[in-house]
């Protein structure tokens, strides 16, 4: 006879959810979920608490991407719920396997204006891979184990369940939860040899590679792909770190000059949107390399496109036996382009200058970082630098908000790095405006414990914003913040620490302190208003 289980609907959904990896809750408060919380306290199941249902959603996220299982938040009905929207469309957009478990007005009263009553799903379907409102009790765990199911099957993606009031609180059994299964979606083996053989056969090809081959736990069949076939790699969003920077094959200031001169761009695990591009690469042909066919590009005309799981495609291009070309002069040319990009970034993250240029920030904090660092960012031009002058040295130790580009990622994410890790240094780059967004939750990182520092690059504008729009127009509005405001002592009169620094030699010895402070502490640095990210290229 199959073992049953038994309890309130809370416990129920929380066995379900045990059986898929999951080890925490992130949540804001609410009445609607009370029995989740009791499950969770009877049983030593850790819960985290925060100031903003979406920052629950983003450290949920957080979770999801670096330990690459189910992250879940938990957020009561009505607002709870529709607060955290930008988080599960970041989500989305990020492939990140994320369960939202919202409360829910009681169905018996349905329509009688009970507090917080809305129907929920119509909204979260479009940016979900699953959404429904649990009938009854018995049905909870089934529906929490068939949601998780789908959020791990590539493509991955968030899922979402409400549950009315009665239906929680009320007792249930269930079968016991076993073991997941995640289907595998398995490509066209002559796809893949395509793929092969015009990535072996190129006179000079390229890779680049995002953030589903770290999602995809292809991170070692990616280097042996690329070693096997001498391919150069670039890498974005979570790919980042896949090769170390003294890889032989990694690059990262040659960018420009490898996508426009490169005959083959494989591009795998990453949409062909606006960071690459729009997978426009000069006469280049493009291999799109995708885990799930819903990934294809449509806008444009690959090559080739194998679409399925990432470890088994690159496995087999690493195994390719067919004919190849010798791609040393190409990658030779690269290195030399490379090293020329190190030196001129090398320059501007040294520059003394009486206003801070944002290099210097980071070439202070490419000093101190440790290499399995996880660092975050939260921000638009100050976070752009960042992309620019930090290389991770291993994969899954970079975190920023995809390319839905939702600011305010900053504390949940370093909520869920924490978690996940800690013993290692997690550092939130936010720039002045991202801040706004989110900093209250650095209470919640206090009250728990749990230390992170936060860089502040405050330049006391929106710089993506009011550099364009001068330009245009030879004005700008609604462009402007508080010029010099003092973020640090927002986070010490939250429980904090932190300090203020207007002199480049001053930025080094203050993240020193921040990172041996074993508190959330703040760095707030004042920078040059006129320096602005140059946009003449959308492959940042």
């Amino acid at each position: 006879m199959a073992e049953v289980i038994e309890g309130h609907g809370g416990e129920l959904a929380l066995a379900a959810a045990r059986a898929f990896g999951v080890n925490e809750m992130f949540t804001l408060s609410g009445g609607h979920v009370f029995p989740l919380y009791d499950a969770a306290h009877k049983t030593d199941f850790p819960i985290y608490d925060v100031r903003h249902e979406q920052t629950a959603v983003f450290a949920a996220e957080a979770v999801a991407k670096l330990q690459r299982r189910p992250g879940l938040a938990v957020l009561t009905a009505g607002p709870g719920v529709t607060n955290g929207i930008s988080g599960l469309t970041s989500a989305f957009f990020n492939a990140s396997p994320v369960l939202v478990l919202g409360g829910r007005a009681p169905a018996f009263r349905w329509g009688s204006g009970s507090l917080q009553e809305f129907d929920h799903v119509p909204l979260i379907a479009p940016i979900t891979k699953y959404a429904a409102t649990v009938g009854d009790t018995d049905s909870i765990a089934g529906e929490v184990r068939a949601a998780l199911t789908e959020a791990l099957t590539a493509h991955r993606g968030p899922a979402f369940l409400d549950i009315p009031l009665e239906v929680v609180f009320s007792s249930g059994e269930a079968a016991a939860p076993g073991e997941p299964a995640v289907p595998v979606i398995e490509a066209d083996p002559d796809e893949v040899a395509r793929a092969a053989s015009l990535l072996a056969t190129a006179q000079r090809p390229v890779i680049i590679a995002g953030s589903d081959v770290w999602g995809g736990n292809a991170i070692a069949e990616l280097r042996a792909a690329a070693e096997a076939l001498q391919v150069p790699v670039f890498t974005n969003g979570m790919g980042r770190g896949a090769l170390p920077p003294s890889h032989p094959l990694a690059f990262a200031k040659a960018r420009r000059p490898a996508l426009n001169e490169a005959d083959v761009v494989c591009v795998i695990g990453t949409p062909l949107d606006f960071r690459l591009g729009f997978g426009e690469f000069a006469a280049a042909q493009v291999v799109h390399i995708v885990d799930a066919p819903t990934q294809r590009a449509t806008h444009v005309e690959p090559a080739v496109s194998p679409a399925g799981d990432l470890r088994r495609i690159l496995a087999a291009i690493a195994d390719h036996t067919g004919d190849r070309t010798d791609h040393a002069e190409w990658i030779s040319g690269l290195r030399s382009a490379e090293d020329a990009g190190k030196a001129r970034d090398a320059e501007a993250m040294t520059a003394e200058t009486d206003l801070i240029k944002p290099a210097r920030i980071y070439g202070e904090l490419r000093k101190v970082l440790a290499p399995d660092a996880v660092t975050i960012g939260d921000g638009g031009d100050f976070v752009s630098y960042a992309g620019r002058f930090l290389e991770p040295s291993q994969p899954g130790t970079w975190l920023d908000p995809g390319p839905y580009g939702c600011l305010g990622t900053g504390m949940g994410y370093a909520m869920g790095a924490r978690v996940t890790y800690p013993d290692r240094q997690i550092c939130v780059l936010m720039g002045d405006g991202a801040a706004g967004f989110s900093l209250m939750d650095a209470e919640s990182l206090v009250r728990q414990g749990l230390p992170v520092v936060m860089v502040v690059g405050n330049n006391g504008i929106w710089g993506l914003e009011k550099h364009p729009m001068q330009a245009m127009y030879g004005y700008d509005v609604a462009a402007d913040l508080q010029p010099g405001l003092r973020y640090d002592d927002v986070v010490k009169a939250l429980g904090g620490a932190g300090e203020t620094v207007e002199k480049a030699a001053e930025i080094g010895p203050a993240l020193e302190r921040a990172f041996a402070a074993g508190v959330p502490y703040l760095v707030n640095v004042l920078t040059d208003p006129g320096d602005a990210y140059p946009r003449s290229s959308n492959l940042a």
